[in-house]
């Protein structure tokens, strides 16, 4: 009788013959043949028989071949990261196939060295300590142990004709990986000619993700160039390792508790959206994933960019937009939650990482109210950024928070339907090659429902897709989805203040059911509503049809889209949403009501027909009082939580500086006008905004009337410079100092406000630093750049628009506009230009720096020219922006102490250690100068522009002269923060520009701000 000890005895014996076989065969090559083979069994291998389940853990590189990568933490148990975590589990669970798996095929054309290409791919492995990484478990809990280098990474080679690609790439794609052996990575070579071959890398999900493949790539292209002795461009940098992210994820969980309640707040009570499920369930074992599309016009991307540049969001909000929109349409839900892709990777320490960082961003939105697409817009773009700002928590700690409610009664995963925009494939480029994209489908579904917008596919043409599951939704609900989604982005390409009940559906034949006179003529339900035609109505006979409805009928009232009444045969039948999707999926779409009521009972009158007098009638509706009247209500409602009077106060209504900034950006945003803080603060109720509005509409209009542009050429002059921020107050100076120094400009302005930049030699671009593809497009046409756009407070979209600009830059100096609070917090009173940052750096600080070092790491490499990195402090000068930035931004309480005549309090000298407080300044006139001069030469590095340091004292004399308020000034032993600033800016480096010309002295700028607004405007 055998027992556990005996069967674990012969377990070993059989694990050191197996061991004993791999060394055996380590020494062999395969011949092999191909001809008839159909898979990597019957291929050649570049090197030793050790195919990917077969490779011994000692058999490692020699130290040669590990090139340029960091010391290995081999043998080292390393704890799983939280998505490595999911991706383990839904291993260990089973069932999920080939989902999991990510194939990269790329069509090869020209001479391909299979020798070398196998040498580049051990070498990408030991610079990736993740590609050679085993997972396995201890005392129940999982890690992840890092394995020597290989020998050689095996790359199987099978001959075959074109035709017969697709099933081997997909079966040796979907062939399982056992993740305890350490093979990240599997590769296949098909052979079709001599020069035409198809490459095949797959991997599995738990050790690469998008962002891996790219770097995958690039370093495999000078990997072989290496190896086949080309000339290399540069030596790769030593690589970031995954098991380190890993480690400071794990180490950083016990801090997230506060955000993680703050998501829990936000995702409470949410519901799965209730999807069609499919009327016959999927066989066991069937292929789960399936893919509709729909074709676009080739202009609707482009409209669809510019609809977001104008309300300050990107295509991807835009095309997420759509997707609420459809969602909507498809469940007539008003409550989802739609997944978008996150990452962990932030900052340049983890450039070029390879490994699973993606996070799932759960977007929850509001849709109630029948909004316009632009303010739904609005709505998800808000709650996009406020889940991209929680993007480093872990998806999986939300709902482990969550517990019960992160899935539906039915057990229905909360985030079950995803969108995305689709860029261009990744694709192997191997020098002395050609390469084209192959796509490698997988039969499984990571979610049930994901929409995709794809700018130009394969056939060069934008199209949509919906990819589904079909074991969890219907196929013709999936068909309609692609069909909707494709029909909202055509139309709110046209005309994005449509409501959502006002977009057209597409078109459609109507079922059989459907056909006839009350499917084509007018609405059945009749113009007032009344009369047996709504009994007659197709929705009205569609829901008594249906088993556990009793009656029904459809009224159309005067003004709105037709309602449907419907009485339940039981109280546990299904709900009104769930009749109204029934409707959509059923029905055309012209005769769909905008809702289904639930009655108890159907009033009727004598005669048998519903008495549409007593049926509830549909909520009143507030007056309209246009659209812009409409956006200032909905603005104030948002930014201050309370719904306004016409003639409510700002002030009144709870407001204050920082609200008067956000609500004066939202409806910059909206509506596309001109619009700062103070005229928020100046013109303070709904009525006297909305007439601003109005009143900046219509000189809007005459302006670009009067302007009218000759249509642009994409040829610009030699030496131009583009200078982002065009109408900021930095920008403005700096192109009205490149202007009158005849050089020609590039200026990049918002779309609200690109008429007012005018003069000779000075094109203007419209866009923003959200379109990262105008930015590089930009880029790519100027020859030097100045870059002083920044958005103060999303340092997200800072920190893509400079590196998108600095992607696109090869050629000609680069200025970035930076600040000295990049400085931080220096120990010393006097800091020395390029010192390096000291004590606590504010976010806005540290994405300055973020951005510089980007900027002057590229400088002088790929044909760039030289960087300055130009660290400015208050900026003061004759123009709005600036003007507001004084009365409401960081000195906003001392301004606003002397407008008004209250006594001022200041630190006095000596107070905590230091003999002066104060703040350094620079002119706009000088700051521009100073950049005007880095363009001619360049201070490859950091430098100071300062015209002046005042105490606070001084400041504060001079407002209250200038304001003639009279303020008293007091000094006290006590700092307060906002007053609590030190330090003096050596301005060394850009001495020459800085000096002071006439009337930029402190006192003549100080009284151009605090009189009447004039110069440059914003």
């Amino acid at each position: 009788m055998s027992t556990d000890a005996d069967a674990a005895a012969g377990d070993r014996r059989r694990q050191l013959q197996q061991e004993l076989l791999r060394r055996a065969r380590a020494g062999t090559v395969r011949r092999a043949t191909a001809g008839s083979g159909t898979g990597p069994d019957t291929a050649r291998d570049t090197g030793p028989e050790t195919g990917p389940d077969e490779r011994a853990p000692q058999d490692a590189a020699p130290a040669d071949t590990a090139t340029a990568t960091a010391a290995d933490p081999q043998g080292v148990r390393v704890p799983l990261s939280r998505a490595q975590q999911r991706m383990w589990l839904m291993e260990r669970l089973g069932g999920a196939g080939d989902s999991y798996h990510v194939p990269f095929a790329t069509r090869v054309g020209g001479p391909f060295d299979v020798a070398a290409f196998a040498t580049a791919l051990t070498s990408l492995v030991a610079r990736h300590t993740i590609l050679r990484t085993r997972y396995a478990e201890h005392d129940g809990e999982p890690f992840q142990e890092v394995l020597p280098t290989p020998r050689t990474v095996p790359v199987h080679i099978v001959d075959s004709e074109p035709d017969d690609a697709p099933g081997l790439l997909r079966r040796e794609a979907a062939r399982p990986f056992d993740l305890t052996a350490g093979d990240g990575v599997r590769a296949l070579v098909l052979r079709h000619g001599p020069q035409d071959h198809t490459v095949l890398l797959t991997f599995h999900h738990i050790g690469m993700d998008g962002a891996s493949l790219e770097t995958v790539a690039g370093e495999l292209a000078v990997l072989y160039a290496a190896a086949t002795g080309a000339p290399a461009p540069q030596p790769l940098p030593e690589a970031p390792q995954y098991a380190d992210h890993a480690r400071r994820e794990h180490d950083g969980l016990p801090g997230l508790d506060g955000e993680l309640d703050d998501w829990t707040a936000l995702l409470a009570d949410a519901a799965p959206p209730r999807l069609p499920r499919p009327a016959t369930p999927a066989r066991t074992g069937s292929a789960a994933a399936a893919v509709h599309g729909a074709p676009l016009e080739p202009g609707v991307p482009d409209a669809l960019r510019a609809l977001g540049a104008q309300r300050q969001a990107t295509l991807f909000a835009v095309s997420l937009t759509a997707a609420f929109a459809a969602l909507h349409r498809l469940t007539g839900d008003d409550d989802l939650v739609i997944g978008v892709a996150g990452t962990h990777r932030r900052g340049t320490a983890m450039r070029g990482l390879v490994g699973l960082c993606v996070n799932t961003l759960p977007v929850r939105v509001d849709l109630s109210g029948d909004p316009s697409f632009a303010r739904l817009l609005r709505r998800v773009n808000d709650a996009l950024l406020k889940a991209q700002s929680h993007r480093h928590i872990p998806f999986d700690l939300v709902l482990e928070r969550l517990g019960a409610g992160a899935r539906g009664t039915d057990g229905t995963a909360l985030v079950g339907v995803t969108s995305d925009v689709l860029g261009e494939p990744t694709v192997l480029r191997l020098p002395g090659t050609s390469a084209a994209y192959v796509d490698v489908p997988s039969d499984g579904a990571k979610f049930t429902l994901s929409y995709g917008l794809e700018p130009a596919g394969d056939t060069g043409s934008p199209r949509v897709l919906v990819q589904y599951d079909a074991k969890a939704l219907d196929a013709a609900a999936a068909q309609a989805a692609v069909r909707d989604y494709a029909a909202l982005l055509h139309a709110v390409a046209a005309d994005p203040d449509l409501a959502l009940s006002a977009l057209p559906l597409p078109e459609r034949a109507a079922a059989p059911e459907e056909a006839g006179p009350d499917a084509a003529g007018p609405d059945p339900a009749g113009p007032d509503g009344s009369g047996a035609e709504g009994d007659r109505h197709p929705a009205a006979r569609a829901l008594r049809a249906h088993p556990e409805v009793a009656d029904a009928t459809v009224v159309r009232p005067a003004q709105g889209p037709a309602v449907a009444y419907a009485v339940l045969r039981d109280s546990a039948g299904p709900s009104g949403v769930e009749l109204l999707g029934l409707l959509r999926r059923t029905l055309a779409p012209g005769v769909v009501p905008a809702a289904v009521t639930l009655l108890d009972a159907l009033p009727r009158t004598a005669d048998g027909p519903a008495d549409s007098a007593r049926l509830p009638g549909p909520s009143p509706q507030d007056a309209p009082g246009g659209p812009r009247g409409e956006a200032v209500t909905e603005a104030f409602s948002a930014v201050l939580g309370v719904r306004p009077a016409p003639d409510d106060d700002f002030f009144a209504l709870g407001g204050h500086s920082l609200k008067a900034v956000q609500l004066a950006e939202r409806l910059r945003t909206d509506l596309g006008l001109p619009l700062t803080g103070l005229d928020v603060l100046q013109a303070r109720t709904p009525r006297e905004l909305t007439a601003l509005l109005d009143e900046r509409a219509d000189r809007q209009s005459e302006a670009k009337a009067a302007r009218r542009p000759a249509a642009r050429s994409r040829e610009v002059r030699p030496g131009t410079v583009l200078v982002t921020g065009a109408t900021g107050g930095v920008g403005a100076f700096v192109v009205r100092e490149l202007a009158a120094a005849g050089r020609p400009v590039l200026a990049l302005a918002r779309p609200e406000s690109a008429h007012l930049v005018a003069g000779e030699g000075i094109e203007v671009v419209e866009g923003d630093l959200a379109d990262l593809a105008g930015l590089r497009d930009a880029v790519a046409r100027a020859d030097a750049v100045v870059h002083a756009a920044c958005t103060f407070t999303r340092h997200e979209v800072d920190l893509a628009a400079t590196e998108a600009m600095v992607d696109a830059w090869r050629r000609g100096p680069f200025v970035f506009v930076s600040s000295v609070d990049a400085y931080g917090h220096p120990a010393t009173d006097r800091v020395v230009e390029e010192a390096p940052p000291q004590g606590q750096v504010s976010p806005y600080g540290r994405a300055k720096l973020d951005c510089e070092d980007m900027v002057l790491r590229a400088a002088g490499t790929g044909g760039r020219g030289g960087a300055s990195a130009v660290r400015s402090p208050i900026v003061w000068g004759a123009h709005d922006r600036l003007r507001e930035q004084l009365r409401w931004g960081a000195l906003g309480s001392l301004y606003q102490a002397a407008r008004q005549g209250l006594p001022i309090e200041l630190p006095a000298p000596g107070t905590g250690g230091h003999a002066w407080y104060g703040a350094a300044w620079v002119h706009a006139a000088a700051l521009a100068r100073a950049v005007a001069e880095c363009l001619d030469r360049p201070v490859h590095g950091v430098a100071n522009a300062c015209s002046g340091h005042v105490s606070w004292r001084d400041l504060a004399q001079d407002l209250t002269e200038l304001l003639g308020t009279g303020s008293a000034v007091r000094e006290t032993g006590t700092v307060p923060q906002d007053l609590d600033h030190r330090w003096h800016y050596d301005s060394v480096r850009l001495a020459r520009p800085l000096r002071a010309r006439p009337g930029e002295d402190r006192r003549s700028v100080l009284a151009e701000m605090t009189g009447p607004a004039g110069g440059a405007r914003a």
